[in-house]
């Protein structure tokens, strides 16, 4: 198999064909297929593929620009987009997948959209990026596994190929079991009903007794000081898939916004509000906030490719209040239009809302930071 790499540089087109349907499936919730078949069209979906499995193996900076361009015509593309990205990254980087089942996704690959997400959250834990092992068990059973357990906030839905679900073993090692999406029993329970990416179908999902084979388990090593951490605490290049889908969605405001004033022509004033300082002012302000957002997300990744550390962390929160910032004086600006369904700009800021569930939380961030900081006064 082999898989041709995206032009980074041309994903303008993209942009507009996912764009084209975003409205529709953020209204019904249905899993956005012509937005990803438009992303798998143009090669988007499988450029993190590792070379030695066939595939591109684009870095970091590539994969941000990428999910830019898809979250600026979907968010909820974009999520599933970057979900995806970041399982093929992370397998080329530290191939932990039976070789049959990711021989199979890379099959799928070829022919359409084929989805993977871990799946980590769980009703009673809340988000795992707080502590805590998980309930879901897998327990062995002849010469395999038996998996069983609730999982919440499960992006991908019943579209996904495959799920990394975390899970303790009855051993008590704490990991990650590779999933195929059709294995029996699998039930979905549809709970979604949220304010943005809407069409994440980011439900529930229930296993029950669903039989895997041995090497599907894949453990999470234990920390310094012996602890098990689920992996979406950690910052890393990887993570930075989620901004920078946002940072698109910014960019969608601002496009709606251009296009509002250019057409806008009220009677008292008799020519387009665009022509006014008050909106080229707003204008001016969304531009530095993107501005601003993007510099930060390229400029972190490219720092780490130079070997330096910068507080990922940090940064990442900084993007959000960008992206929100840069949203927000959007709609502001426009007052009721900006805030009426018939205007895409009410759906952009719904969407943009979203950053902030994405480890690490802003509070978690701000506390840590400052406790360094004050740790450092102190010496």
């Amino acid at each position: 198999m082999t898989f041709a790499a995206p032009d980074v540089d041309k994903l303008d087109a993209v942009t507009a064909e996912i764009a084209a349907h975003a409205a529709e499936y953020d209204r019904t919730g249905d899993i956005p297929w012509p937005g990803l078949e438009a992303a798998h069209r143009a090669g988007l979906l499988t450029a993190t593929v590792g070379k030695r499995y066939g595939g591109p193996g684009l870095g970091p900076r590539d994969t941000a620009r990428i999910l830019t361009a898809i979250g600026e015509g979907d968010a909820s593309v974009g999520l599933l987009a970057a979900n995806l990205l970041n399982t093929h990254a992370a397998q080329d980087a530290r191939p932990t997948w039976p070789a049959a089942y990711y021989e199979d996704l890379l099959r799928r690959s070829e022919q359409g959209p084929a989805l993977a997400n871990a799946i980590r959250a769980e009703p009673e834990l809340g988000a795992p990026a707080r502590g805590g092992l998980p309930k879901t068990t897998i327990t062995r059973a002849g010469d395999g596994w038996l998996l069983n357990g609730h999982k919440a906030y499960a992006t991908g839905g019943s579209a996904l190929a495959y799920h990394l679900v975390w899970a303790v073993a009855d051993d008590g090692r704490v990991g990650h079991v590779v999933v195929p999406g059709e294995s029996e029993g699998i039930t979905w329970v549809d709970t979604w009903d949220h304010i943005g990416l809407r069409a994440s179908n980011t439900h529930d999902v229930i296993y029950e007794d669903v039989r895997l084979p041995l090497d599907a388990f894949v453990e999470i090593p234990r920390g310094p000081d012996g602890v098990y951490r689920d992996p979406a605490a950690a910052t890393g290049p990887g993570s930075f898939g989620h901004p920078a889908l946002y940072l698109g969605v910014a960019r969608a405001a601002r496009s709606a916004f251009a296009e509002y004033a250019r057409s806008r022509v009220p009677t008292a004033l008799g020519r387009p509000i665009a022509e006014t300082e008050r909106i080229q002012s707003v204008a001016g302000e969304i531009e530095v906030q993107i501005t601003q957002a993007e510099t930060l997300l390229h400029g972190a990744l490219l720092r780490l490719q130079a070997g330096d550390e910068p507080d990922l962390s940090a940064i990442k929160v900084a993007i959000a209040r960008s992206v929100i910032a840069a949203t927000q004086t959007a709609v502001a600006a426009l007052g009721n239009p900006g805030l009426s369904r018939h205007h895409p700009l009410e759906r952009h800021l719904r969407d943009a809302l979203c950053i902030r569930v994405h480890p690490p939380q802003e509070d978690a961030v701000l506390l840590a930071s400052g406790r360094r900081v004050l740790k450092k006064e102190q010496q």
